[in-house]
């Protein structure tokens, strides 16, 4: 019979390999260790393998945010304007600025 004041089943799960996550499964992961961790319901080594989890996950987040920003920064910059307001989608205010943006 299990106790209901009691979390987990006292064995460490098989959790993926950190660099195999998406970003959303990532960001997932991150928000349940925090849930977890915000509980206080554990001895010190469990709560430090919690935590040392959520800093690969919140580090796994920022990787895959930063190979997007990247990602969006070649498209624009690929777009010829690199940074201006046409960059961002915003549409030309006359027909003859759009015929000058060629």
């Amino acid at each position: 019979m299990s106790n209901p004041d009691t979390f987990g089943t006292g064995r460490a799960a098989e959790l993926p390999e950190v660099s195999t996550l998406s970003y959303e499964q990532a960001r997932n992961e991150l928000v349940e260790v925090i849930k977890i961790l915000e509980l206080g319901q554990m001895d010190l080594d469990e709560s430090l393998a919690y935590w040392e989890r959520g800093e690969a996950l919140a580090a796994r987040c920022e990787q895959q945010l930063d190979r997007a920003s990247a990602k969006v920064e070649a498209a624009l910059a690929q777009r010829g304007s690199g940074g201006s307001a046409d960059a961002a989608g915003s549409a030309p205010a006359s027909p003859e600025e759009a015929e000058r943006r060629g």
